[in-house]
């Protein structure tokens, strides 16, 4: 990277911490995030970019055309907050009630916007069209496909995207070919069963104690159904039934979370489920409903995109290290739509300072403005040797 854009960045550093803190101040959920775009959209405006709004509701998309001859690169960011009370107690903490932006949004649309500025000012060194996308709703129920279907990956020949993570030093990059992410899938079950007095237990059918069983048993999948080499996580994060202390109940709900990163094993996982629950229910002459809701997919990268990033990353001073993960997180993340479509590559960039980083999705979580400088060298970099 040449001195004088490395410079551009660094004078620039200022205005993108104040952008993510405004951000931070007023985050919004999902297809909520009005004020986030009409600041995004400020911004650009003082740009040559080719500016989209309202997309998928309230999705931005920038365009920076070069040449129509040449291959055009997108960068994405994810621009929604959480349903979380912040606990922080920074002077920039939100100020709407109950929601908090908990994973780095914040963080990933500055990082962007600081890119696009620096790279219109710089579009004489680029041999790429770049393509900025500002998605809403990646914490659910799911922005990259409405975006896609409005067309954003029209003429896109690959894609980049990055997370914040406080689980590594600031300045660490991580990447992985192949399998980076999980699918999220949600399960919900009813077991069904039929009520009575506490104390004649044998003229009911209890629902709590098949449901306990159930629960036991799911986990049996994973430890004993699938092979120790593939990942896989069954877990329930909810349990409600019953009506007081000595009735016993005729139904339990169940919801829970089910993650795989091998499409073969994810189509496997429902009849698993089903053929556990049906059997427990039968042996106790219980019934039950089970719905199964697919969700994002599994995160595929490029090899070639995750070779190319390791290459030019790793000569950036500013990058501590670049690592090869040996593992997927089970941790999911909608940009697997886009990688679904055309050649993709997301990676994670430490934004981590031990022993004080809360994780993702923390009430407390923080991180490092440091990183964020790095974050838009990173993009930069890709940028311009992407051809």
């Amino acid at each position: 990277m040449k001195k004088k854009i490395r410079k551009s960045i660094a004078q620039l550093q200022d205005k993108v911490i104040s952008w993510r803190r405004a951000i931070h101040r007023e985050p919004e959920l999902g297809f909520a995030e009005e004020a986030t775009a009409a600041k995004i959209t400020k911004v650009l405006a003082e740009t040559d970019l080719q500016v989209r709004t309202g997309v998928a509701k309230t999705g931005v998309v920038a365009d920076l055309q070069i040449d129509e001859q040449l291959p055009t690169l997108a960068l994405r960011a994810d621009m929604d907050a959480l349903p979380i009370q912040e606990q922080t107690g920074v002077e920039y903490a939100s100020q709407n009630e109950g929601v908090m932006h908990a994973c780095g949004h914040d963080g990933h649309v500055a990082i962007l916007l600081g890119t696009a500025v620096i790279l219109d000012r710089f579009r004489q060194e680029l041999n790429t069209n770049l393509r900025f996308i500002f998605q809403p709703a990646e914490e659910g129920p799911g922005g990259a496909l409405p975006m896609i279907k409005e067309g954003v990956l029209e003429g896109v020949d690959s894609i980049l995207g990055l997370h914040l993570s406080t689980n590594h030093l600031t300045g660490v990059v991580e990447l992985k070919a192949g399998a980076f992410s999980a699918a999220a899938d949600q399960l919900n079950i009813t077991v069904l069963g039929e009520s009575g007095h506490g104390s004649a237990p044998q003229q009911t059918v209890d629902a709590i104690l098949v449901a306990g069983e159930v629960i036991t048993s799911l986990q049996t999948i994973v430890s004993r159904k699938i092979s120790p080499h593939q990942a896989a996580v069954i877990s329930l994060g909810k349990i409600e039934g019953g009506y007081r202390h000595n009735v016993i109940a005729d139904s339990v709900r169940l919801k829970g979370t089910v993650r795989s990163t091998d499409p073969e094993l994810r189509e496997r996982l429902p009849n698993l489920i089903e053929e556990v629950v049906r059997g427990i229910t039968r042996t106790h002459n219980a019934d039950y409903e089970l719905q199964y809701i697919l969700g994002y997919p599994p995160l595929y990268n490029e090899a070639s995109l995750v070779d190319f990033l390791e290459k030019n990353l790793t000569s950036l001073v500013e990058v501590v290290e670049v690592q090869r993960a040996t593992e997927p997180s089970m941790g999911a993340e909608d940009f697997a739509y886009y990688c679904q479509r055309v050649p993709g590559a997301f990676y994670r960039l430490g934004a981590g300072k031990f022993p004080d980083s809360y994780p993702n999705h923390h009430p407390q979580f923080d991180f490092d403005e440091a990183a964020l400088e790095i974050g838009i060298i990173t993009f930069v970099e890709s940028a311009l040797n992407y051809n």
